[in-house]
């Protein structure tokens, strides 16, 4: 529970976090900080093959030992045997068969983590190898045996639009691919599960970025009425799309119902990289037509994802990933296929970006062939192409949001950029930093370019919504909602929102949890617009109610009332009268449910109006490059977004630098290994990411064009920052090396050919 009294923490200020100081100075209490007495500890076993066949399990040996007091394997699991977020597919544990390293096979209680530890090594897991299916061209091979009963392809989906006969004068084509990626949030997977005392129900404490479809996930898998699991949010240290998936919750749960005492499971930096999703590793073949002075005329475009061994939201990603392949830009024809697989690679799901990251990177580099093609400059080409409000998608959908692409452009080009390269600079400002490895003559600076479109909130006909409560009484409101705060600062924002709508200075918010509605997922950039329009929506009910009192109690026609600053005020008489005098004793209460215009399926072809909204950037990035040596330096990005309305220009400004780092990762460092469905570095020593030193100068300007839709008047601000400051690496890195750099994240050696 979290108050906050200040006057000045309202919509367009900068407000801060709630949070921020407890994170700042180590008191805030994260998922892996819960305690319970009595409680015992759980732990994973987990596969070491990517594909086998499983001949025996025997627990015996790990039930013998001191301290164990359950081990559990599919034979104990109550309920449904598997879940999943789109396709139930994924097992509680291995049943059979292992489909992926790390898969899990057994759980058990112990009484310390050691004594888990031994127990988890007693088990007996008698296995047949067998050859894993890597390759994701492979299992679009009709002729591939079937890893799983549901096939190998977890979705296809082909877009044709206008006329598909014509032919640009100008033709460029290329084949990129994209490396996987993981969401690395520095706050590890942890719950605490604490049982009923009648054994019959259950309570979590968990780290999710959706408490309600955790909360019926779980509930399937335990057999139990969905009333009777009960879910708290727990102190959640980032997710980026990892927490979307189920990973110890029903583990957790069913040790604590098995053994009938609080479970506690938390996992390692090295467990975590088995116990979640990672970004979609993925190739793309794209050839755009154009007439000769640069005009788009046609795209073409075959994009495989490869899901990794179950389906999570492939089917989605996909989709997101198709759709977009467009970019930013008007295109009147299209031929594209979409392809999504199921492999014995890690299983791969939702992160930042949620496939526009693997559209962009394609898309972008495209746009700079082209540039090159017609003897345009990078910028000229993406004008000339802007998408506009009102244009049609390659999907047929009208662009109905504010889509002020032409003015992220020229605002990120008319941005200062940093002071040139000097002979002779100092030698901790190169590449090569305090390894002093660089030289001043190898150094060569770059400026490259990204502009990207990505859409906000669930598409497809989603039944996508968000609840919210408010209650006033004396001038203190109290929030309420199931909104998974995750560090994007809805803890922020709610009373913010609060505070403008009711006058108010005390804003409290209550516990995340499932006893009230779904707010959905704290992901797909959505919840200011959905949770947000929540909050909006109620603390607006409770205003009403509010007028409705002072009107009858003063004989005022309520319709002339309004809030100013923390008053009160009659619009047509002399009535003034604080908020917090306006009703002693009398308490408003009001539910709000927010639903967005509905969307809807795509067709055979691809064609139909299947996203809600869409947010705009631009990027560009400043490199330099020891081309001797392969290394790269990122010295600046700029950007211009379309935000709609800063509702917290502060909270923008860290969503904007956070995001650039993570697509800064993915251009330059970031990549899980993955050799014969084996992950190879699973640890932040072989994975390696961005820290304080590699972030850029960023430069910005928030671009404000209030979006109709929107109940606030804001998109989200979430994802765009990571998904075109990519390409605009990897565009600064060939203009500095003359290399035809086709992938993502550039390696030493593709510089150093």
């Amino acid at each position: 529970m979290s108050t906050v009294k200040t006057r000045r923490d309202v919509l367009g200020t900068n407000a801060l976090r709630p949070d921020g100081a407890a994170k700042v100075k180590g008191e805030f209490s994260f998922s892996s900080d819960m305690w319970s007495d009595g409680m015992l500890w759980g732990a994973t076993l987990r596969s070491p093959h990517p594909y086998a066949r499983i001949v025996r399990i025997d627990t015996s040996p790990a039930l013998a030992i001191d301290g164990v007091r359950a081990v559990l394997t599919a034979e104990d699991v109550p309920g449904v045997l598997t879940y999943g977020l789109i396709d139930q597919d994924q097992p509680v544990f291995a049943v059979d068969y292992v489909r992926y390293m790390g898969e899990p096979v057994a759980a058990v209680a112990a009484d310390h983590p050691e004594t888990c530890r031994r127990a988890l090594a007693a088990i007996i897991v008698e296995y047949e190898v067998l050859t894993p299916l890597t390759d994701p061209e492979l299992s679009l091979d009709t002729s591939t045996p079937a890893i799983h009963p549901n096939g190998n392809v977890f979705r296809h989906q082909r877009i044709v639009h206008g006329d598909t006969s014509v032919v640009g004068d100008v033709v460029v084509e290329g084949e990129y691919e994209i490396g996987m990626q993981d969401q690395a949030f520095l706050g590890l997977e942890a719950a605490m599960a604490i049982p009923d005392a009648d054994g019959a129900g259950i309570e979590l404490h968990i780290a999710t970025q959706w408490l309600h479809e955790d909360q019926k996930q779980i509930a399937a898998c335990l057999g139990l009425p969905i009333e009777r699991v009960r879910l708290v949010l727990g102190g959640v240290g980032g997710a980026f799309g990892a927490r979307e998936d189920i990973s110890l919750q029903v583990h957790s749960c069913l040790l604590a119902l098995t053994t009938k005492r609080p479970i506690k499971m938390q996992y390692s930096r090295e467990e975590s990289f088995f116990g979640h999703v990672h970004r979609h590793p993925a190739r793309v073949h794209i050839r755009h037509h154009a007439k000769a002075d640069g005009t788009i005329v046609k795209i073409e475009a075959r994009m495989l994802f490869d899901g990794g061994a179950y389906a999570s939201t492939s089917s989605a990603v996909l989709i997101n990933g198709i759709t977009h392949i467009q970019g930013p830009y008007r295109c009147p024809s299209a031929v594209v296929d979409g392809f999504a697989v199921r492999t014995n690679n890690p299983p791969c799901g939702a992160m930042r970006g949620f496939g526009v990251v693997q559209a962009c990177y394609a898309h972008e580099s495209q746009m700079d062939r082209l540039a090159e093609a017609c003897g345009l400059s990078h910028v000229e080409i993406r004008l000339r192409n802007a998408m506009r409000t009102g244009d049609t998608l390659i999907t047929g959908q009208p662009v109905e949001s504010v889509a002020p692409v032409e003015r992220c452009i020229r605002e990120t080009d008319a941005l200062p950029l940093p002071p040139p390269l000097i002979d002779s600079p100092d030698v901790l400002e190169l590449p090569g930093g305090t390894g002093l490895t660089s030289r001043s003559e190898n150094i060569r600076r770059g400026i490259g370019w990204g502009v990207s479109i990505k859409n906000i909130m669930y598409s497809e006909g989603f039944d996508d919504y968000s609840t919210a409560r408010c209650t006033l009484q004396d001038g203190v409101v109290a929030l309420k909602f199931a909104t998974s705060e995750v560090g994007q600062g809805f803890v922020t924002l709610a009373p913010q929102i609060a505070r403008s709508v009711l006058g108010v200075t005390d804003v409290v918010v209550e516990p995340m949890d499932t006893t009230i509605g779904s707010a959905g997922s704290t992901s797909a950039s959505r919840q200011t617009w959905m949770s947000g329009g929540a909050v909006d929506g109620a603390c607006r009910l409770v205003r009403e109610r509010l007028f409705e009192h002072v009107g009858l109690a003063n004989g005022i026609d309520a319709l002339r009332l309004v809030i100013e600053d923390d008053e009160i005020v009659d619009t047509m008489g002399t009535l003034r009268i604080k908020v917090t005098d306006a009703a002693p004793g009398v308490r408003f209460e009001e539910t709000f449910e927010h639903h967005h215009r509905p969307t809807e399926d795509l067709d055979e072809n691809g064609q139909g109006n299947c996203h809600v909204a869409f947010a705009f950037v631009a990027h560009r990035a400043v490199v330099d490059v020891d081309v001797e040596l392969g290394l790269v330096k990122v010295v600046q990005v700029a950007t211009a977004q379309d935000i709609g309305r800063a509702l917290n220009p502060l909270s923008v400004q860290g969503q904007l630098e956070g995001g650039i780092a993570q697509g800064l990762g993915l251009a330059v460092m970031e990549e899980v290994i993955v050799q014969d469905g084996r992950v190879r570095n699973p640890s932040f020593t072989d994975y390696l990411l961005p820290t304080a030193l590699d972030a850029p100068e960023v430069v910005y300007s928030l671009i404000e064009e209030p979006d109709p839709q929107a109940p606030l008047g804001a998109k989200g601000v979430g994802e765009p920052p990571c998904i075109s400051v990519t390409p605009a690496i990897a565009s600064a890195i060939r203009q500095a090396t003359g290399r035809d750099i086709r992938r993502v994240p550039v390696r030493p050696q593709d510089i150093c050919l």
